[in-house]
């Protein structure tokens, strides 16, 4: 007969752990050893009830139970609480914010290695059991030993894992960033100091970058020790990886973002990719295999090397590492387009991060909201906005050869562009002016401007370094501009894209050109020609025969304006000397309409040079353009004498102003026929120097003395150069409108006999007239524009999408 009690006691000190949750919470950490009789005692028992498997499976759910209830919540409680701080728990999803915004990591610290080292204790308990089971069952009975769960590899350590998880509290992963973050300042303590350089004294005084105490309290190398035996126990427990995985992934993820940050930011001049490819392999790596293999033996480290996971680890940590140095570098991309070409590192760095990651679609997102928040506002003038277009795109075509990225982000800026008045006359302006500007530079390379269309048979002749077209591109896009186009674009044709027209360009150059030769009759033939000759490289000899003719014209009114003056005849009795530009009228832009009617004895002077003129050329006369020029006028009033040079309009005003010294605005408006609103903005000019007052509303006074002063003056802040920054040529829509006008009367001829017309129809059929006279060229926009105008002038009546003549 069996004593079950004795036999139970037996088991009891074999297996503690059945002794019940309360048992086993007490059982120290090394359990006593057993005497083999006992063994034997309690393998005979159970081999005559025939239930070692049975015993094997009650032994195996106990243990289960004893982690589930006691190990697993008594190791989360060292957690609960106030371990992270109650306004922190709110962004517990972010665990690299959080755990950088922790006050005191190193009490999370002391708390994790505590833990650790407690349930490390009760794990040994617990791996006691499997070598005794064993040794109970006997090499002799195999089926048992084979049946047994307990008996096969890591199944405790399977089962620790598995009830920690399942009870894994939300804050547990900050705590555990909390300790790497000490471990990572202790590893990194020798790099810290050797990029800091601090005098010996000095260095006495501060504290440990490593464990924050003074330097000769220093305990990093006792932390160290502590940290390597806390991972040797997660090791050996096998809760290394799915305990510590995600806290240790979020530190390094910030870790690398910090080292960016502090390393790479605002330094666009030299390339960084290859010294963080070193700093991540020697630093960020080498300290994660420090978790897995530092703590061993010398012996054994040499043998063991970090695990599989650790190393295709690190090539995840090097695509965010790439991620993120992209990521920097977009959002820095506005500078980097600025300081180009010295910006050339980083957008080769740039450039090898888009080849392992596709980064299109967020490059091209950010950029063209930078763009749009800097430049295409109000505030910005638009030869900076050019500036900055032209650089975008030399950038951008560095960066991305096949045009598509430079399409994308540059659209936004043509369209503003475009809404601009100003734009074609700056980018004119651009091309010709004095000093190294981008487009004049582009402009002296000499290169002609390619239309696509006829550049197919190079397409393939640089075949080594041909690429394909990006796929994943939008259709609309490619529709009109095939990525050939793209690539084979050069600065100058993408600006002149900007309104996809090279006529108006040549027409704004020509209005240019003049208001120069007007203003500077001493022009630089030299300058002028090299533009010139460079233009037609560009654009063709067509568009700019007009202004070969503008400059014949200036230098042939310098031969006539000689032979005039060195004529006895003509001199004689002469008030002041006369030098005329005499312009071919076809080939000239078209004059604004200003009048201006000279005194007496001035318009005599004309009509003298006139004749002389008629004299030299025989069959040709002269027609004056009074208010374009410039006249030398010397005013002497009481102790004054001034010196100047002016428009003939200001001359004329003043002019009147010797013979009466006081004048109504209206009469001397009518007596000069310059409008009266116009006419005070002239008077301003002279107001601003001191020589005429407004002594009542409407009446301006000549003043004899430079202090006099009116309480009616109205002083202008305008510059006393004013009136140069006014064009004489009519702008280039009032030139288009002029064009257009041609095409009035075959309207007026089309609704007479149709009644009425959709826009269409009349583009239509003024293109067929156009195309067999040779006349202008001309959108359905512009026909639009000039019909409203004839709508608004109550020529056209609009309703129902259809024009019709008016009543």
């Amino acid at each position: 007969m069996c004593d079950f009690g004795a036999l139970w006691q037996d088991v009891l000190k074999i297996f503690p752990v059945l002794g019940g949750v309360n048992t086993f919470s007490q059982i120290p950490g090394t359990a006593e050893p057993v005497e083999e009789t006992l063994y034997k005692n309690v393998r005979r028992h159970l081999q005559q009830l025939g239930s070692i498997e049975t015993f094997a499976a009650i032994l195996d759910l106990e243990i289960q139970s004893v982690i589930r209830n006691v190990l697993a919540p008594k190791f989360w409680k060292h957690f609960h609480g106030d371990s992270v701080p109650t306004d922190l728990q709110t962004c517990i999803k972010d665990q690299a914010l959080v755990i950088e915004a922790l006050p005191d990591k190193n009490k999370l610290f002391s708390q994790f290695i505590d833990a650790i080292n407690e349930l490390y204790l009760s794990f040994n308990s617990l791996m006691q059991v499997k070598p005794r089971l064993a040794h109970l069952i006997g090499t002799e009975n195999s089926s048992a030993l084979n049946s047994a769960k307990l008996l096969h590899e890591d199944s405790i350590k399977s089962y620790l894992r598995d009830s920690l998880l399942s009870q894994l509290p939300p804050a547990f992963s900050v705590v555990v960033g909390a300790f790497y973050w000490v471990h990572f300042k202790l590893y990194t303590k020798a790099s810290h100091l050797a990029l800091t350089t601090v005098d010996s004294e000095v260095f006495d005084e501060l504290l440990c970058v490593g464990c924050n105490f003074d330097v000769e309290q220093c305990c990093c190398l006792r932390l160290t020790e502590m940290v390597n035996k806390t991972n040797m126990k997660l090791f050996e427990m096998n809760l290394i990886d799915r305990l510590t995985g995600s806290a240790l992934t979020s530190l390094i993820k910030l870790k690398i973002k910090e080292h960016i940050n502090d390393t790479c930011q605002g330094i666009f001049d030299r390339s960084h990719l290859k010294q963080l490819e070193k700093w991540l392999a020697e630093v960020i790596m080498t300290w994660l295999k420090s978790i897995f293999t530092e703590w061993q033996t010398k012996d054994n480290a040499k043998e063991a090397e970090a695990p599989a996971s650790v190393q295709s680890f690190k090539v995840k940590l090097t695509y965010y590492m790439y991620e993120t140095f992209a990521q920097s570098v977009i959002g820095q991309f506005f500078s980097i387009i600025i300081d180009y070409p010295d910006s050339i590192p980083a957008i080769d760095d740039l450039k090898i991060c888009m080849e392992k990651i596709d980064m299109r679609v967020y490059l091209t997102e950010s950029l063209r909201s930078s763009l749009e928040a800097r430049i295409l506002h109000p505030g910005v003038n638009t030869m900076d906005i050019l500036t900055g277009y032209v650089a975008a795109i030399k950038a951008i075509r560095h960066l991305d050869q096949s045009g598509v990225i430079l399409e994308m982000v540059t659209a936004p800026i043509k369209d503003y562009l475009r809404k601009r008045s100003d734009t074609v006359r700056r980018v004119v302006t651009g091309l010709t002016e004095e000093g190294p500007t981008d487009l004049s530079e582009e402009l002296a390379k000499g290169e002609s401007i390619k239309d696509g269309k006829d550049s197919g048979p190079d397409e393939f002749s640089n075949w080594e370094n041909w690429e394909p077209d990006p796929f994943g591109i939008d259709a609309n896009l490619m529709k009109y501009n095939s990525s050939k186009i793209m690539r084979s674009a050069d600065i100058i044709s993408m600006v002149v894209d900007i309104y996809g027209s090279k006529e108006l360009f040549m027409t704004e150059y020509r209005n240019l050109m003049a208001d120069r030769l007007l203003a500077h009759l001493d022009f630089n033939s030299e300058k002028e020609i090299r533009n010139l000759e460079l233009l037609k490289i560009r654009f063709g000899e067509s568009l700019l025969h007009s202004c070969e003719v503008m400059l014949k014209d200036v230098t042939d009114s310098k031969r006539i304006n000689a032979h005039i003056h060195g004529d006895g005849n003509v001199n004689e009795n002469q008030l002041f000397d006369i030098s005329s530009l005499i312009i071919s009228a076809q080939f000239w832009p078209s004059f604004n309409k200003e009048s201006l009617q000279l005194p007496e004895e001035i318009e005599n002077e004309f009509k003298k040079y006139t004749k002389a003129y008629e004299g030299y050329k025989g069959n040709r006369t002269l027609n004056w353009r009074t208010v374009t020029g410039r006249v030398n006028i010397v005013i002497e009033i009481g102790d004054r004498t001034l010196d100047m040079v002016v428009s003939p309009t200001l001359a004329v005003i003043i002019y009147h102003f010797q013979n009466k010294s006081e004048w109504a605005i209206e009469e001397l408006s009518s007596i000069t026929k310059v409008p009266a609103s116009a006419l005070r903005r002239r008077i301003s000019f002279w107001q601003n120097h001191g020589l005429i007052s407004e002594s009542s509303p409407g009446v301006f006074t000549l003043l004899e003395k430079e202090t006099e002063k009116s309480q009616f003056e109205e002083m202008s802040l305008a510059e006393a150069d004013e009136e140069d920054l006014e064009s004489a040529m009519a702008s280039a829509s009032d030139q288009r409108e002029e064009e257009l006008q041609v095409f009035w009367s075959y309207i007026v001829g089309m609704l007479t006999n149709l009644d009425s017309m959709p826009i269409d129809r009349i583009h239509q059929m003024l293109k067929l007239f156009a195309s067999h006279s040779g006349g202008v060229e001309f959108t359905q926009d512009e026909l639009k524009h000039f019909l409203q105008r004839k709508v608004r002038e109550h020529k056209l009546l609009f309703s129902g999408g259809v024009y019709q003549l008016a009543k």
